[in-house]
Protein backbone atom coordinates (compact mmCIF):
# COMPACT_ATOMS: atom_id res chain seq x y z
CA UNK A 1 0.00 0.00 0.00
CA UNK A 2 1.61 3.09 -1.11
CA UNK A 3 -0.85 6.66 0.08
CA UNK A 4 -1.54 8.99 3.50
CA UNK A 5 -3.30 7.53 6.01
CA UNK A 6 -5.24 10.44 8.20
CA UNK A 7 -4.87 8.49 11.83
CA UNK A 8 -7.16 9.75 14.58
CA UNK A 9 -4.25 9.52 17.73
CA UNK A 10 -6.23 8.53 20.70
CA UNK A 11 -4.81 10.09 24.53
CA UNK A 12 -2.70 8.12 25.82
CA UNK A 13 -0.80 6.60 23.09
CA UNK A 14 2.82 7.60 21.45
CA UNK A 15 2.77 8.80 17.97
CA UNK A 16 5.44 5.67 17.18
CA UNK A 17 2.73 3.90 19.37
CA UNK A 18 0.26 4.12 17.04
CA UNK A 19 3.04 3.52 13.64
CA UNK A 20 3.93 -0.06 15.82
CA UNK A 21 0.44 -0.39 15.98
CA UNK A 22 -0.55 0.22 12.55
CA UNK A 23 2.30 -1.64 11.12
CA UNK A 24 1.14 -4.47 12.92
CA UNK A 25 -2.15 -4.12 11.44
CA UNK A 26 -1.51 -3.20 7.79
CA UNK A 27 1.62 -5.85 8.01
CA UNK A 28 3.63 -2.74 6.32
CA UNK A 29 6.97 -2.06 7.30
CA UNK A 30 7.44 1.13 5.69
CA UNK A 31 5.25 3.69 7.86
CA UNK A 32 6.49 7.04 9.13
CA UNK A 33 4.27 9.78 10.84
CA UNK A 34 4.67 13.50 10.22
CA UNK A 35 5.05 15.73 13.06
CA UNK A 36 5.22 14.19 16.67
CA UNK A 37 1.96 14.32 19.33
CA UNK A 38 2.61 13.96 22.83
CA UNK A 39 0.66 11.06 24.53
CA UNK A 40 -1.16 13.16 26.39
CA UNK A 41 -2.37 14.91 22.95
CA UNK A 42 -4.90 13.88 20.39
CA UNK A 43 -6.11 14.27 16.78
CA UNK A 44 -4.87 14.42 13.55
CA UNK A 45 -1.72 12.42 13.05
CA UNK A 46 -0.85 11.77 8.87
CA UNK A 47 0.85 8.40 8.55
CA UNK A 48 2.92 7.69 5.20
CA UNK A 49 2.86 3.95 3.59
CA UNK A 50 5.03 2.65 1.46
CA UNK A 51 6.30 4.72 -1.11
CA UNK A 52 4.48 7.77 0.73
CA UNK A 53 7.79 8.15 3.38
CA UNK A 54 9.50 9.75 0.52
CA UNK A 55 7.57 12.78 1.30
CA UNK A 56 7.64 12.47 4.93
CA UNK A 57 10.25 15.66 4.47
CA UNK A 58 7.81 18.21 3.11
CA UNK A 59 5.03 16.84 5.63
CA UNK A 60 7.08 17.81 8.46
CA UNK A 61 7.45 21.06 7.16
CA UNK A 62 3.23 21.61 7.00
CA UNK A 63 1.37 24.02 9.65
CA UNK A 64 -0.44 23.09 11.65
CA UNK A 65 -3.41 23.86 13.45
CA UNK A 66 -4.67 23.23 17.36
CA UNK A 67 -7.69 23.78 20.03
CA UNK A 68 -5.74 23.86 23.24
CA UNK A 69 -6.90 24.28 26.61
CA UNK A 70 -5.14 26.16 28.92
CA UNK A 71 -5.32 26.25 32.70
CA UNK A 72 -4.08 29.22 34.94
CA UNK A 73 -2.95 29.44 38.58
CA UNK A 74 -0.61 26.79 38.40
CA UNK A 75 2.52 25.22 36.49
CA UNK A 76 4.04 22.02 36.14
CA UNK A 77 7.49 20.65 35.20
CA UNK A 78 6.60 19.17 32.03
CA UNK A 79 4.59 22.28 31.04
CA UNK A 80 0.58 19.90 30.59
CA UNK A 81 -1.22 17.93 32.61
CA UNK A 82 0.83 14.96 33.16
CA UNK A 83 3.90 16.66 35.20
CA UNK A 84 4.25 17.57 38.98
CA UNK A 85 3.05 21.02 40.55
CA UNK A 86 6.07 23.18 40.45
CA UNK A 87 4.01 26.01 41.73
CA UNK A 88 0.65 27.34 42.45
CA UNK A 89 -0.98 31.18 42.38
CA UNK A 90 -4.59 31.14 42.18
CA UNK A 91 -6.49 33.72 40.54
CA UNK A 92 -7.99 35.94 43.06
CA UNK A 93 -9.82 38.28 40.83
CA UNK A 94 -12.13 38.01 37.78
CA UNK A 95 -10.37 38.45 34.22
CA UNK A 96 -11.95 40.13 31.77
CA UNK A 97 -12.15 39.09 28.66
CA UNK A 98 -10.33 41.70 26.85
CA UNK A 99 -7.11 41.22 28.98
CA UNK A 100 -7.28 37.60 27.64
CA UNK A 101 -7.53 39.04 23.79
CA UNK A 102 -4.83 41.17 24.65
CA UNK A 103 -2.37 38.54 26.11
CA UNK A 104 -3.71 36.43 22.89
CA UNK A 105 -2.04 39.25 20.52
CA UNK A 106 0.95 39.48 22.39
CA UNK A 107 2.05 36.02 21.31
CA UNK A 108 0.59 36.35 17.80
CA UNK A 109 2.88 36.52 14.92
CA UNK A 110 7.04 35.61 14.89
CA UNK A 111 8.26 34.70 18.65
CA UNK A 112 10.79 33.13 20.38
CA UNK A 113 10.11 29.81 22.44
CA UNK A 114 12.20 27.77 24.75
CA UNK A 115 11.94 24.15 24.40
CA UNK A 116 10.73 22.54 27.24
CA UNK A 117 12.75 19.65 29.11
CA UNK A 118 10.47 17.42 28.93
CA UNK A 119 11.22 17.45 24.68
CA UNK A 120 12.50 15.35 22.12
CA UNK A 121 15.06 18.41 21.05
CA UNK A 122 18.91 17.16 21.59
CA UNK A 123 21.36 19.03 23.16
CA UNK A 124 24.92 17.53 23.39
CA UNK A 125 24.15 14.58 21.18
CA UNK A 126 21.22 13.69 24.50
CA UNK A 127 16.94 14.15 24.40
CA UNK A 128 16.06 17.37 26.87
CA UNK A 129 13.71 14.83 28.32
CA UNK A 130 16.88 12.34 29.29
CA UNK A 131 18.71 15.18 31.19
CA UNK A 132 14.73 16.10 32.88
CA UNK A 133 14.41 12.41 34.15
CA UNK A 134 18.07 12.88 35.56
CA UNK A 135 17.05 16.17 37.32
CA UNK A 136 19.01 18.40 34.92
CA UNK A 137 17.86 21.36 33.73
CA UNK A 138 20.08 22.69 30.64
CA UNK A 139 20.49 25.67 28.85
CA UNK A 140 18.07 25.43 25.64
CA UNK A 141 19.00 27.01 22.30
CA UNK A 142 15.70 29.22 21.50
CA UNK A 143 14.26 28.90 18.31
CA UNK A 144 11.90 31.59 15.78
CA UNK A 145 8.54 30.25 15.47
CA UNK A 146 5.09 31.79 14.47
CA UNK A 147 1.99 31.93 15.30
CA UNK A 148 -0.75 32.62 12.62
CA UNK A 149 -3.74 32.88 14.54
CA UNK A 150 -4.04 32.52 18.66
CA UNK A 151 -7.93 33.11 18.74
CA UNK A 152 -10.16 32.83 22.26
CA UNK A 153 -12.52 29.95 21.79
CA UNK A 154 -14.86 30.57 24.95
CA UNK A 155 -17.30 33.38 24.95
CA UNK A 156 -17.29 34.32 28.75
CA UNK A 157 -16.80 37.84 28.95
CA UNK A 158 -15.29 37.35 32.40
CA UNK A 159 -13.19 34.38 33.63
CA UNK A 160 -13.78 33.32 37.10
CA UNK A 161 -12.19 30.68 39.97
CA UNK A 162 -9.12 30.19 41.54
CA UNK A 163 -7.61 28.19 38.55
CA UNK A 164 -9.61 29.48 35.45
CA UNK A 165 -9.75 27.22 32.24
CA UNK A 166 -9.82 28.57 29.22
CA UNK A 167 -9.67 27.22 25.35
CA UNK A 168 -7.71 28.73 22.30
CA UNK A 169 -7.34 27.65 18.52
CA UNK A 170 -4.08 28.21 17.31
CA UNK A 171 -2.62 27.85 13.94
CA UNK A 172 1.18 27.95 13.80
CA UNK A 173 4.57 27.03 11.67
CA UNK A 174 6.08 23.48 12.31
CA UNK A 175 8.17 23.46 16.20
CA UNK A 176 5.74 25.30 17.71
CA UNK A 177 5.23 23.70 21.48
CA UNK A 178 2.09 24.79 22.37
CA UNK A 179 2.62 23.68 26.07
CA UNK A 180 5.34 26.13 26.40
CA UNK A 181 2.58 29.19 24.50
CA UNK A 182 0.56 27.96 27.21
CA UNK A 183 2.76 29.51 30.13
CA UNK A 184 3.68 32.02 27.85
CA UNK A 185 0.42 32.83 27.88
CA UNK A 186 -0.13 32.73 31.99
CA UNK A 187 3.00 34.65 31.92
CA UNK A 188 1.49 37.39 30.12
CA UNK A 189 -1.55 37.40 32.70
CA UNK A 190 0.87 37.14 35.84
CA UNK A 191 0.03 33.73 36.88
CA UNK A 192 1.68 30.14 36.20
CA UNK A 193 -0.11 27.87 33.83
CA UNK A 194 0.01 24.84 31.66
CA UNK A 195 -1.77 23.14 28.97
CA UNK A 196 -4.41 20.90 30.41
CA UNK A 197 -5.69 19.48 26.99
CA UNK A 198 -4.56 19.35 23.15
CA UNK A 199 -6.49 18.38 20.39
CA UNK A 200 -4.60 18.67 16.27
CA UNK A 201 -7.28 19.44 14.25
CA UNK A 202 -5.35 20.32 11.05
CA UNK A 203 -2.09 19.11 9.75
CA UNK A 204 -0.80 20.70 6.23
CA UNK A 205 -3.67 19.27 3.91
CA UNK A 206 -5.36 17.06 6.13
CA UNK A 207 -7.86 17.70 9.33
CA UNK A 208 -9.91 15.71 11.56
CA UNK A 209 -12.81 15.18 8.86
CA UNK A 210 -10.17 12.97 6.80
CA UNK A 211 -8.87 10.73 9.98
CA UNK A 212 -9.91 6.82 10.85
CA UNK A 213 -9.34 6.01 13.91
CA UNK A 214 -7.49 2.96 14.79
CA UNK A 215 -10.48 0.65 15.42
CA UNK A 216 -11.53 1.69 12.07
CA UNK A 217 -8.74 1.03 10.60
CA UNK A 218 -8.47 -2.51 11.95
CA UNK A 219 -12.30 -3.50 10.80
CA UNK A 220 -11.20 -1.87 7.54
CA UNK A 221 -8.67 -4.37 7.21
CA UNK A 222 -10.05 -7.14 7.75
CA UNK A 223 -12.69 -6.24 4.73
CA UNK A 224 -9.51 -5.54 2.88
CA UNK A 225 -11.09 -1.84 2.59
CA UNK A 226 -7.97 -0.26 3.81
CA UNK A 227 -6.83 1.10 0.89
CA UNK A 228 -9.13 2.17 -0.64
CA UNK A 229 -9.11 4.98 1.92
CA UNK A 230 -5.28 5.96 1.36
CA UNK A 231 -4.80 9.67 0.51
CA UNK A 232 -2.03 9.77 -2.98
CA UNK A 233 0.62 10.71 -2.65
CA UNK A 234 0.72 14.22 -4.23
CA UNK A 235 -2.35 15.28 -1.73
CA UNK A 236 0.58 15.84 0.71
CA UNK A 237 2.80 17.80 -0.99
CA UNK A 238 0.03 19.67 -3.35
CA UNK A 239 1.29 23.03 -2.24
CA UNK A 240 4.68 22.87 -3.89
CA UNK A 241 5.08 24.32 -7.60
CA UNK A 242 3.80 22.23 -10.17
CA UNK A 243 5.57 21.44 -13.51
CA UNK A 244 4.46 18.91 -16.68
CA UNK A 245 6.84 17.36 -18.21
CA UNK A 246 6.30 15.71 -22.02
CA UNK A 247 6.89 11.89 -22.95
CA UNK A 248 10.79 13.00 -23.85
CA UNK A 249 11.57 14.56 -20.45
CA UNK A 250 9.18 11.74 -18.75
CA UNK A 251 11.58 9.31 -19.07
CA UNK A 252 14.85 11.20 -18.11
CA UNK A 253 12.49 12.34 -14.72
CA UNK A 254 12.07 8.66 -14.02
CA UNK A 255 15.69 7.91 -14.26
CA UNK A 256 16.70 11.12 -12.10
CA UNK A 257 18.24 13.03 -14.21
CA UNK A 258 19.78 16.77 -14.19
CA UNK A 259 18.15 18.87 -16.64
CA UNK A 260 17.72 22.20 -17.89
CA UNK A 261 15.70 24.62 -15.36
CA UNK A 262 12.17 25.76 -17.51
CA UNK A 263 12.53 29.59 -17.55
CA UNK A 264 9.94 31.43 -15.63
CA UNK A 265 10.32 28.57 -13.19
CA UNK A 266 11.16 31.21 -9.68
CA UNK A 267 10.60 28.75 -7.09
CA UNK A 268 13.56 26.70 -5.92
CA UNK A 269 11.56 23.41 -5.18
CA UNK A 270 8.38 21.90 -7.28
CA UNK A 271 6.39 18.78 -8.53
CA UNK A 272 7.14 17.29 -11.90
CA UNK A 273 3.95 15.51 -13.41
CA UNK A 274 3.51 14.06 -17.19
CA UNK A 275 1.00 14.95 -19.36
CA UNK A 276 -1.02 11.67 -17.96
CA UNK A 277 -1.18 13.59 -14.51
CA UNK A 278 0.98 11.16 -12.73
CA UNK A 279 3.60 12.57 -10.15
CA UNK A 280 6.94 11.77 -10.93
CA UNK A 281 9.18 13.54 -8.77
CA UNK A 282 9.84 16.59 -6.58
CA UNK A 283 12.80 18.71 -8.53
CA UNK A 284 14.87 21.70 -6.73
CA UNK A 285 17.11 24.27 -8.98
CA UNK A 286 20.44 23.17 -8.67
CA UNK A 287 22.48 24.67 -6.03
CA UNK A 288 26.08 24.15 -8.13
CA UNK A 289 25.01 24.78 -11.79
CA UNK A 290 23.05 27.76 -12.86
CA UNK A 291 19.98 27.13 -15.11
CA UNK A 292 19.95 23.16 -14.21
CA UNK A 293 17.61 21.19 -12.01
CA UNK A 294 17.93 18.31 -10.43
CA UNK A 295 16.01 15.47 -8.33
CA UNK A 296 15.24 15.55 -4.90
CA UNK A 297 12.42 12.52 -4.76
CA UNK A 298 11.86 9.98 -7.77
CA UNK A 299 8.56 8.28 -7.42
CA UNK A 300 8.72 6.25 -10.17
Amino acid sequence: MDGILPLYKPNGMTSHDCVDKVRKLTRQRRIGHTGTLDPGAEGVLPLCLGKATKVVQYMAEDEKEYEAEITLGMATTTEDRDGEVISEKPVERPLERKEMIAALEKWTGPVEQVPPMYSAVKVKGKRLYEYAREGLEIERPKRQVRIYELKLLDSHETFHGEFPVFRVRVRCSKGTYIRTLAVNIGQELGYPAHMSALLRTISGNFSLADCLTLEQIEKMVEKRELEDQLFPIDKAISSLPKMTVNESVEAKVRNGAVLPLPSGMAEKTFTVYNEEGHLLAVYEEHPAKPGLMKPQKVFS
